[in-house]
């Protein structure tokens, strides 16, 4: 048996994977008409309206509303749908916490269903267990790329009457049957954040056919300034923020559009083989894919058995493969003391502790057992649109050496 390079032994790849590299002369176009107008601000450019008008295009959405973040994104989202303090929105508990710090900013509060076993996205059945009298909105999160149950999850959202937001910040050009992610439900939120799909160093975009939400967000995302560039004494008329999108980011995300298409492509092909090159390793699962979906890898995340996921990581990166262990570590709920120990505005726990919760709600171990077991068993590979077959052809056989080298518990 060939020797780990982890215990001294030969790493099975000694030269660099390719570096990802998504900016070149297209940006820099867009960037240097952007310059050249002598107007970098949004709302009196073209290049984040352009960005805006050819995103929507693409997903056969009415609107579009492009904002500073993905983060800004989830937010516009929840301020759009106008809720009162309170209300509990059900999400996903694996995530980043821009999925969930716009719902605490406008007094909402976060409610997880766990994952369904052996898919990495939430489980459907656990969603309609945690709709109470107090839910008012759904977010769903198409995590790594990978398409939830969107059947199952937009009928549970029409039985009740429920508003159904998808983040799909790691999910460009993902298709669930044939339709893309992000048009199942009333809104879909999009990051520009420099390790996405289309990226722009930071940037964030939502898409929605209901004109009323549509309407909200570029108010909410301009402080609710509602008469902007009209006659007369401002008028702000809701409480809203400054998310607006600069033209130089429009600029970079009108080249990036062109690209992202590309990336999401060659990303699934990557990751379909690689998933192909380890289907029949012992004690390996490779990367989840629906019966109805179609991965883009935004990362690609298998799961063992029998090993400690964390020594198997760094096993594999001293192979040459760099990875990671756990991908967050534990679910959001347990990463955040926002919602551990409700520190949110100042000392009062609001909206947790707080006239307009009557509830005690507690976010701890054991709250969502699936996702919390399986984060400690997965590893997390980087591939992206620049590598070759080669590439993961060495990813797999490295895969195959450290579980043929590492003792099984």
């Amino acid at each position: 048996m060939e020797k780990l390079a982890i215990n001294g032994g030969t790493p099975l790849r000694r030269i660099p994977f390719p570096s990802r590299n998504p900016y070149g002369q297209e940006e820099i176009h867009e960037l240097t008409e952007a310059i050249n107008s002598q107007n970098l601000f949004a709302l009196s450019g073209n290049k984040v309206v352009g960005f805006e008008k050819r995103f929507a295009e693409k997903y056969n959405s009415q609107f579009a509303a492009a904002c500073s973040s993905g983060t800004a994104a989830l937010h516009l989202s929840i301020a759009a749908l106008d809720l009162d303090p309170g209300s509990e929105i059900i999400t996903c508990p694996v995530t980043d916490f821009g999925t969930i710090a716009g719902l605490i900013f406008q007094g909402c509060i976060p409610i997880f269903a766990d994952w369904k076993a052996d898919t990495y996205n939430v489980d459907p059945d656990d969603i309609e267990r945690k709709i109470t009298d107090k839910t008012k909105a759904i977010i769903v999160v198409q995590l790594f790329g990978n398409p939830c149950d969107m059947d199952r999850i937009v009928a549970i959202a029409k039985k009740h009457h429920l508003p159904l937001i998808e983040d799909c910040c790691q999910a460009y050009f993902t298709y669930y049957k044939d339709k893309l992610v992000g048009t199942f439900g009333d809104i879909g939120c999009f990051s520009m954040q420099q390790s996405k799909h289309l990226c722009s160093g930071e940037g964030g975009i939502c898409i929605t056919n209901n004109e009323k939400y549509a309407m909200r967000m570029c108010l909410f995302r301009d402080k609710g300034w509602e008469n902007r560039g009209k006659w007369g004494p401002r008028a702000y008329s809701f409480l809203g923020l400054n998310y607006r999108m600069n033209e130089l980011t429009g600029a970079v995300c009108l080249a990036q559009l062109k690209k992202s298409e590309f990336a999401a492509k060659k990303r699934h092909e990557l990751g379909m083989l690689l998933n192909d090159q380890i289907k029949d390793v012992p004690g390996i699962n490779p990367a989840p894919v629906g019966p109805h979906g179609y991965h883009s890898f935004w990362a690609y995340a298998f799961k063992v058995f029998g090993y400690d996921a964390e020594l198997f990581s760094k096993a594999l990166s001293a192979e040459g493969v760099p990875s990671s262990y756990g991908y967050t570590g534990k679910p959001i709920y347990l990463c955040t003391e926002a919602l551990t120990k409700k520190k949110t505005f100042g000392t009062s726990g609001y909206p947790f502790n707080s006239q307009y919760y009557d509830k005690m709600i507690e976010y701890k171990e054991g709250l969502c057992p699936v996702a919390e077991k399986e984060l400690t068993r997965i590893v997390t590979v980087g591939i992206h649109e620049y590598w070759s077959n080669r590439d993961v052809l060495d990813s797999a056989a490295a895969i195959r050496k450290v579980g043929a080298g590492l003792e099984r518990q």
